[in-house]
């Protein structure tokens, strides 16, 4: 049971969940921090903890067993676990259904607010949705983007039952930033969803051009995080860590170019996670000083 557990979370890569959840409480720390002092249940911040990681879960699930012939035919994903055999497709049905179900469970724990679970239904569909967007769309990146920018949002809704602008400039900047590395990370399969008739940015523009767009959607993730410091307002030490996000971001574009994409997979995993944890403390911190 833990080695089928195991390739289950490994399937989804559980630990890539660190992309979104920083975000998500980000978005719970700015609404919990008012002038009165700090507000939310311990049970509000464990059902953001368990939303995000049941419904990501489900959603990456879903996307595997979407996609599993896909994968077989491309040789980068070929040896995934249910092309490869390590899973089987019934199990991941199981697996999918029991995070689907436990996400609608988690979100009774924001209750008497009635908004988490009222919103539980089109936010999960939206996010499974994702798994065919590219078989229609060249901006399924987006599609992701919209989807993880719903955590920081959503984090704010479950805590105070309504919507203000922090939140929003927070997910626009998790959407751009989502867009931009998630067109870096499809660079590597360009040529295969071209010719498998699948839809990307890369594959459409090319990677050369497909690079330039991940590097607008960048810097818009930068002008949208300065709206938010300004707006709500946050102190300086939290402008440091944009500034520090900033440098990261041209780092993750130096290592990847149109003629070598070896590094790929450092850009997208340590540098986005060194920039979400980031974000995060500075954040923290700085409401808390």
């Amino acid at each position: 049971m833990l080695g089928r557990l195991n390739d289950l979370l490994g399937m989804i890569k559980f630990s890539h969940t660190l992309f979104a959840l920083p975000f998500a409480l980000l978005g719970a720390a700015l609404a919990a921090h008012t002038p009165e002092g700090w507000q939310g249940r311990p049970r509000d911040w464990l059902g953001i903890l368990l939303c995000m990681a049941t419904a990501r879960s489900a959603a990456m699930a879903f996307n595997r067993l979407a996609d599993r012939r896909i994968d077989a035919l491309n040789p980068r994903t070929a040896m995934r676990h249910l092309p490869s055999g390590q899973l089987s497709v019934a199990s991941v049905v199981l697996f999918t259904v029991a995070c689907i179900v436990a996400f609608g469970a988690s979100t009774l724990l924001f209750l008497p607010n009635p908004w988490p679970l009222r919103l539980s239904i089109p936010v999960l569909l939206w996010l499974l949705g994702y798994s065919y967007a590219k078989r229609f769309t060249s901006l399924a990146h987006v599609w992701l983007g919209v989807a993880l920018m719903l955590a920081p949002i959503a984090a704010w809704i479950a805590l105070r039952g309504d919507l203000a602008w922090p939140p929003v400039l927070l997910g626009l900047a998790v959407l751009f930033w989502v867009s931009g590395f998630d067109i870096i990370y499809a660079c590597q399969d360009a040529d295969f969803d071209r010719e498998a008739g699948l839809h990307s940015i890369p594959s459409r523009f090319g990677v050369r051009k497909a690079l330039r767009f991940a590097a607008v959607c960048h810097a818009i993730m930068i002008v949208a995080l300065l709206a938010l410091g300004w707006s709500y307002p946050l102190g300086w030490l939290y402008f440091v860590g944009i500034g520090a996000a900033a440098l990261l971001l041209v780092y993750e574009h130096a290592l990847v170019r149109p003629d070598d994409l070896t590094r790929v997979n450092v850009a997208f995993f340590q540098v986005n996670i060194a920039i979400s944890m980031g974000l995060l403390a500075v954040g923290v911190l700085d409401l808390l000083i």
